[in-house]
C-alpha cells in the first residue's frame, strides 16, 4: 500500500499518518507516496473533497484508512471525528477491507445483503460510538429504513465519507449500479466540513471530470483535489491469442495452466460457460472451481480464500469476481471472450501482479463477442413509452411492490427494478416501505443522455476490437494507458513486456489430444430442465386465476434438453438453428435474444466435432447433426421415466404446436416417439384466434399470453386413454418455462399421470 522512501515528512501530521500506515500494512519501513500524503492532508487538515485515480494496487484504501485513524484519534485540537462511511460495491472488497482495518486497530463493520441478521447490532454499535468505519453497499442507500432513519444520522456525524469505485457515479451509473447515482444526493446533503474521498482505478479523463464535478457540487469552494497517477503496471505481460473455436481455447488453456506458477483467474462470459469450462479443466487434471453470480455467499467466501491460499489453480469466474478482490500474488488472468471496453478490461486484469514481478494476462477473443455486447446493449434504459406506462400505473395504483407492478408493465423484473431506481434518483418515484410510489414531480425522459451513453458504449467496444488487432510496432499496455488517458504516458512509449514488444511469447498450437478431449467433452449432450413450482404474483390483475405454489397434481416432472443456448458444445449449433441471423457457420455464437435472463448472461462457445456439422435453418426438419445427440439424451434419460403402473418407460408423446417452427417441432416429436418406441398421441396447440405473446416482457405477462393461447388438441380416443399415463411433452425451445408449465397442467388436468418435457434448447 505504501512505498519505501528516504524522505521523512516534516510535519507531525505526516509522522502520525505514516505510523498509521505502518500499523495498517505491517511493515516498519512503509512510507506514504507523495500523492497518498497529499490526499490524506487534504482530507484531515483541510477537510476537502478529493478524487484519487490510481492503478489497482497503488494503495487507495490506505488513504482512507490512514485518514480515518487520524480523524478518529483524540488530539488536543478537539474531540475525535465521527465514523467513516465507505460506500463499497462488492462483498469481496468489504471482507478484505474489514480485515485490513482490524490490523490497524480500526473497528470496521458492514451492512449488506449477506449479513441481514447483524444489522440491528451494527446500528446499535454505531450509535454507541463503537464503530470507526461503516462499509455499506450502494443498494443500501435505496433501502427506505436505512435511507430515512440511519443514513441522515451518519451523514450528520460522519468524520469522512468515501466512495469506492467512484467511476460508477458517472453516466454509466444507470447501466451498472444505478444506486451509485444516489450518492450525488448524499454528498450534496452533507454538512459543511465533512471531507469526502472518491477512489477508482478505471476512470478516463471524461469520467474523472464528471465524477469531480459531482463530488464538488454545492460544497467545495476550493475545487475538488484530483490526483491522477500513471497507470502502467510493470508486472503485467499482456497478450492476445486468436484460436479457431471454443474447444481450441479450452484445450489451449488446459495445456497452459500447468506452465504457470502460482494461481489466477479465468474469466468466462456466462454462468453456464464458467461452470462448463471449470468442469472440463478439472477433467484435464487441474484444481479449479467455478465462481459466478449464482454462487452462494458462503461458498464465494470459501472460494476466495482457496484462491488466496493457492489451494486452487484458478477460479473460472464471471465478472462477479471483480472489483475489490485482493490477492497480491495473482499470477495470471485469462479471458475467454473479451469485455466490452478497454476500461473494463484494464480493471479486471488489474487483479493480477500486484505483489509479484510478473503476471501473464491473456485474452482469447471469440467471434461471438460483439454479438454479446449488442445483447447487453439491448438491456439499456427502457424506451420512453414503457417508462411513462410505469409512472401512470403507479399514479393510479398508489404504493405498489415490484411484484405487484410487474404484471402491469411490459418489462422484465430486472429491467423494471433498474428503471425504478433511476426514476427514484431522478425524483419521479420514491421507494417506501411496501414498494414504490410516484412523487408527482415532473420528469423528462433524458433522450440526449441515453443516446450519449449508447454512443460511448459503441466507441469503447470499437476500442476493444482495436486492442485485439494491434500489430507489430505497437504496444498493448501503451494502448490501454492511452484509452484511460494516463497523464504519465509519453509519446512513443512501449512497455517491453507484451506479446508485441517481445516480452510474452504465446504459442497458438494446441495439443491434439487435449483438443480431442475438449471436443469430446463438448460433444456430451444433455441438461436437466426443472419444472416451474410457483406462479408469478399479481396474475389476478391480468385475468388469470392462479397464485402461490403450483400443485404437485398439476405440475410437470423433471425434463431434459440438449443444451443451453449460452453454454459450450451443442449450444453453438442450437444458436445457429434458432437465431440464424446472428449465428455463423464456423461455430461462433450468438447471444441470447433480449428475452434472455441472468446478470451474467452472455454466450460463448464452439461445438465439438460432431456439432460443427449442424445446419442453420428456418423451419424444417431437425438438422442431421443434431439427431445423434437427441438420441443419446433420450436413451440415457429413458430408464428414469416410469409409466403409471411403475414400469419403466413412457406411454406416448405430445407435441407443443408451434406457430413459427411447426415442421421442426413435428419432426422432432416424431423422432422422439420413434426412439422411445411410443406413438405421438396429440398436441397442445396455440389458438389461431389469439395473437402470439411477446418474448421481451416479464414473467407474468408471458404466462398470461400462454394461458390464453394454448389448448389441448387430442382425439377423443387419446383423451379417453390418457388417465394415469406418462407422456413426454416435446417442444423446440424453452425460455420462461411457462409454455411447458401450462401445457403440462392441461395434460395433468385431463388425467395424465406424469408429464416429462423434452426440448432442444434452453434460453
Amino acid at each position: 500500500m505504501g512505498d519505501v522512501e528516504t524522505t521523512r515528512a516534516p510535519s507531525d501530521l505526516r509522522d502520525r499518518a505514516e505510523e498509521a500506515l505502518r500499523a495498517l500494512v505491517g511493515r516498519p519501513d512503509a512510507r506514504l507516496r507523495e500523492d497518498q500524503w497529499s490526499a490524506v492532508e487534504a482530507l484531515v487538515a483541510h477537510r476537502r473533497r478529493a478524487l484519487v485515480v490510481e492503478a489497482t494496487g497503488w494503495g487507495k484504501s490506505a488513504v482512507y484508512f490512514v485518514a480515518t485513524a487520524l480523524l478518529r484519534a483524540s488530539t488536543g485540537d478537539g474531540p475525535p471525528a465521527g465514523p467513516t462511511v465507505i460506500v463499497s460495491p462488492l462483498l469481496a472488497l468489504m471482507r478484505d477491507q474489514i480485515a485490513a482495518a482490524a490490523r490497524a486497530g480500526i473497528r470496521a463493520v458492514t451492512i449488506n445483503s449477506a449479513n441481514v441478521t447483524e444489522w440491528e447490532a451494527v446500528h446499535a454499535a454505531i450509535a454507541a460510538g463503537e464503530v470507526d468505519v461503516l462499509l455499506c453497499s450502494p443498494e443500501r442507500l435505496n433501502n427506505p429504513g436505512f435511507r430515512d432513519e440511519v443514513l441522515p444520522r451518519l451523514a450528520a456525524s460522519a468524520g469522512l465519507v468515501v466512495v469506492d469505485e467512484a467511476h460508477c457515479i458517472s453516466d454509466w451509473g444507470h447501466d451498472f449500479r444505478p444506486d451509485y447515482r444516489r450518492i450525488r444526493t448524499l454528498l450534496e446533503d452533507l454538512p459543511t466540513g465533512i471531507p469526502v474521498l472518491a477512489t477508482t482505478a478505471t476512470a478516463n479523463a471524461r469520467v474523472s471530470a464528471d465524477v469531480a464535478e459531482q463530488l464538488g457540487v454545492g460544497h467545495d469552494e476550493d475545487g475538488v483535489l484530483v490526483l491522477r497517477g500513471g497507470l502502467d503496471r510493470p508486472s503485467l505481460h499482456l497478450g492476445v491469442l486468436e484460436l479457431a473455436d471454443q474447444a481450441a481455447r479450452v484445450a489451449w488453456l488446459a495445456g497452459q495452466l500447468g506452465r504457470w506458477s502460482g494461481s489466477g483467474i479465468v474469466y468466462a462470459m456466462t454462468v453456464s460457460s464458467a461452470q462448463q469450462v471449470a468442469e472440463q479443466l478439472r477433467l484435464a487434471g487441474h484444481e479449479v472451481r467455478a465462481y459466478t453470480g449464482q454462487t452462494d455467499t458462503a461458498e464465494r467466501e470459501q472460494l476466495e480464500a482457496d484462491l488466496k491460499e493457492n489451494r486452487v489453480k484458478a477460479l473460472v469466474a464471471t465478472s462477479a469476481l471483480g472489483m475489490g478482490f485482493d490477492k497480491p500474488d495473482l499470477a495470471f488472468v485469462v479471458h475467454l471472450g473479451a469485455p466490452s471496453s478497454p476500461v473494463a478490461y484494464y480493471q479486471q486484469v488489474g487483479r493480477a501482479g500486484r505483489g509479484v514481478d510478473r503476471a501473464d494476462v491473456v485474452l482469447l477473443p471469440g467471434r461471438e463477442d460483439q454479438d454479446i455486447w449488442a445483447y447487453f446493449g439491448s438491456l439499456a434504459f427502457p424506451p420512453e413509452p414503457a417508462v411513462r406506462a410505469t409512472l401512470a400505473t403507479l399514479a393510479d395504483g398508489g404504493t405498489m411492490s415490484t411484484a405487484a407492478l410487474e404484471p402491469m408493465v411490459d418489462l422484465r423484473r430486472n429491467r423494471l427494478e433498474t428503471m425504478l431506481k433511476v426514476l427514484d434518483v431522478d425524483g419521479a418515484v420514491r421507494r417506501v416501505r411496501g414498494g414504490w410510489e410516484t412523487t408527482g414531480a415532473p420528469w423528462t425522459y433524458d433522450t440526449e443522455r441515453y443516446a450519449r451513453v449508447s454512443a460511448t458504449r459503441r466507441a469503447e467496444q470499437d476500442a476493444m476490437v482495436a486492442y485485439q488487432r494491434l500489430g507489430a510496432g505497437e504496444c498493448r499496455m501503451a494502448y490501454l494507458r492511452d484509452q484511460l488517458d494516463d497523464p504519465d504516458l509519453e509519446p512513443g512509449w512501449r512497455c517491453g513486456r507484451c506479446d508485441l514488444c517481445g516480452g510474452l511469447d504465446l504459442v497458438a498450437e494446441v495439443d491434439d489430444g487435449a483438443l480431442r478431449d475438449a471436443r469430446a467433452a463438448m460433444d456430451r449432450p444433455g441438461i436437466g430442465v426443472a419444472p416451474r413450482r410457483q406462479w408469478p404474483s399479481g396474475m389476478e390483475t391480468l385475468g388469470i386465476s392462479v397464485r402461490g405454489r403450483i400443485s404437485v397434481e398439476e405440475r410437470a416432472e423433471d425434463g431434459r434438453a440438449l443444451a443451453r443456448l449460452d453454454g459450450l458444445g451443442w449450444s453453438g449449433p442450437l444458436r445457429d438453428l434458432f437465431e440464424p441471423a446472428r449465428g455463423d457457420t464456423s461455430g461462433g455464437a450468438a447471444p441470447p435474444s433480449p428475452a434472455g435472463t441472468a446478470a451474467d448472461h452472455e454466450t460463448s462457445g464452439a461445438p465439438g466435432s460432431g456439432a460443427q456439422e449442424a445446419a442453420h435453418g428456418a423451419d424444417g426438419m431437425l438438422p442431421a447433426a443434431l439427431r445423434r445427440p437427441v438420441e443419446t439424451v433420450l436413451r440415457e434419460w429413458a430408464p428414469a421415466l416410469t409409466r403409471g403402473d411403475g414400469s419403466p418407460g413412457v406411454d406416448g408423446v405430445v407435441v407443443v404446436g408451434s406457430a413459427t417452427r411447426p415442421r421442426l417441432v413435428a419432426h422432432l416429436a416424431a423422432g422422439v416417439a420413434k426412439i422411445l418406441g411410443v406413438p405421438v398421441v396429440g398436441a397442445v396447440s396455440p389458438d389461431p384466434q389469439q395473437p402470439p405473446g411477446r418474448h421481451d416482457v416479464n414473467s407474468a405477462q408471458r404466462l398470461a399470453a400462454v394461458e390464453r393461447r394454448l389448448r389441448l388438441d387430442l382425439s377423443e380416443a387419446a383423451l379417453a386413454g390418457l388417465p394415469g399415463r406418462t407422456v413426454v411433452l416435446v417442444d423446440d425451445l424453452t425460455d420462461s418455462g411457462w409454455t411447458l408449465t401450462v401445457a403440462a397442467r392441461l395434460l395433468r388436468r385431463a388425467g395424465a399421470g406424469a408429464v416429462h418435457p423434452f426440448v432442444l434448447g434452453v434460453r
